[in-house]
């Protein structure tokens, strides 16, 4: 694959106008689905990537390429479908609701659910498989609590994405100091720099809605009781039930592989299903390809006792309830591979490139091509990699430290996805919570609070680490 020239500056931006203006416009106002608007983006792309030299077999090659490197992420995707059908199947995640309507003091309840969440996704290294258990119970806790379901979502994303960005077992967390050369336990402790003060504001400002919100229920009240004597009647309650939950926190501790855990979860989750509760073993391995449906439960128990939040709350999970994302995922992908082909990404960073001339400026750089591959791909990955090779050389001639690029990699991408709404974690948390990125996007306050704090340091000089030549150098002179 060889270009007979590179993009003018006007034809790489031209790309991303076009893609602002079809998907603001379609989507936004006109609730056309994404996927086509996706397309329509990309054909655009390929007409600037012939007019450069690339070949259709060249574009397919390249969102081949782009493809396969999302495979891991798309084997999550359809492992996370299976294991919400199968843990409601199970009783797991009816009994984890049933529970924290029993102890969760509605007051608390948002900082409650960001540090349980948080917990969850450190143990685990996933920010969509914490969400999509843990953040699946809370939010049902939520919605009989008649609390916001936008603060709620707000805060369980917060935690999932904690989570994910500072775990050792994460995939973006591993990456980031993989690319720039940094020690991944550094990369790590550096990151506490912004993420532990956004993370202190989103508490305090959780806190302060919590005390504030007058919840339409308790749990005294008639509708909670209710719903949770019709989660008894479905579910016979026992610790077996949290074995699925034990087996992906097993694995996370033991550094095992992340599907296949999963995957064993969701079989030992149908078995405790078939046993705990009666149901047909048949119905549990539906439950992983469909979901769950109250149509599983047997034909003694009264069926017209349930309430609509019942039906809704256990309805759903199974492997095909992702296809949805893994179809934008590959829309997404044929207009990414098309414009990282096509060189029109290298243009529009290298022109940021050439207008650095300060510290705070390199921040800035660094964060705005990274938000700019990310809501372009709608996956860190990609940004990570390239806007990391790219912007190597220039924090190593200014004489800081890598860990500083690392850091700023992972607060404008890893904490920018939840807020991309044709992005795959932005279609799955709508998925998954039923919120989409309109409501709860202002609530997700460590998510953008981080590149704040990040351009904050990067002005005042705090928090900023210079290289091991220049401590050298520093401590010789003085």
């Amino acid at each position: 694959m060889t270009l007979k020239r590179k993009p003018t500056l006007f034809e790489a931006v031209s790309t991303f106008l076009v893609l602002a203006i079809v998907v603001g416009v379609g989507f936004a106002i006109f609730k056309i689905p994404i996927q086509p608007l996706l397309l329509v983006a990309a054909s655009y792309a390929a007409f600037i990537a012939w007019r450069v030299g690339l070949s259709w077999s060249d574009m397919e090659s390249a969102i081949s390429s782009q493809l396969k490197s999302a495979m891991p992420a798309i084997l999550i995707l359809f492992s996370v479908g299976i294991i919400v059908g199968s843990w409601i199947y199970s009783g797991t995640v009816p009994m984890l609701i049933y529970y924290g309507l029993e102890l969760i003091n509605p007051q608390f309840f948002y900082v409650t659910a960001f540090i349980i969440v948080a917990i969850v996704s450190v143990a685990t290294g996933t920010a969509w498989g914490s969400t999509a258990t843990a953040g699946v119970a809370l939010m049902g806790v939520a919605a009989e609590l008649d609390l916001s379901l936008a603060i709620a979502a707000g805060a369980v994303i917060s935690g999932g994405v904690f989570g994910d960005k500072l775990s050792p077992l994460s995939d973006t967390t591993n990456l980031a100091p993989l690319v720039v050369g940094v020690d991944l336990y550094e990369h790590i402790k550096h990151m506490l720099f912004t993420t532990i003060p956004a993370s202190i504001i989103g508490i305090i400002v959780w806190l302060i809605v919590g005390f504030q919100t007058k919840a339409g229920a308790t749990t005294n009240d008639e509708s909670v009781q209710a719903l949770m004597h019709q989660l008894d009647t479905i579910f016979n309650f026992n610790l077996f039930m949290l074995l699925p939950f034990v087996i992906i926190l097993f694995g996370a501790f033991k550094k095992l592989p992340t599907v296949p855990i999963m995957l064993l979860s969701s079989i030992v989750a149908v078995f405790i299903g078939t046993f705990s509760n009666g149901f047909a073993f048949v119905d549990g391995m539906k439950a992983m390809a469909n979901g769950f449906n109250l149509e599983m439960i047997p034909a003694a128990i009264d069926a017209s006792i349930f309430s609509d939040t019942v039906v809704s709350l256990l309805s759903r999970g199974g492997i095909f309830s992702m296809t949805t994302i893994v179809v934008t995922i590959f829309c997404g992908y044929a207009f990414a591979g098309i414009v990282e082909a096509s060189g029109c990404l290298t243009t529009i960073l290298e022109a940021i490139h050439k207008r650095i001339h300060s510290v705070f400026q390199l921040v800035l750089a660094t964060i705005i091509g990274s938000v700019l591959i990310v809501f372009t791909a709608g996956v860190a990955s990609i940004s990570i990699i390239m806007v990391g090779i790219l912007m190597k050389a220039e924090y190593e001639k200014r004489n800081l430290a890598p860990k500083n690029l690392s850091r700023t990699l992972e607060d404008s991408g890893t904490m920018i996805l939840p807020f991309v709404p044709w992005g795959v974690s932005g279609i799955f948390y709508f998925e998954v919570l039923g919120v989409s990125v309109a409501d709860y996007w202002m609530w997700a306050i460590p998510c953008y609070l981080c590149i704040i704090f990040a351009l904050v340091y990067a002005k005042t000089g705090f928090g900023i680490s210079k290289s091991e030549s220049a401590k050298l150098k520093e401590s010789t002179l003085g």
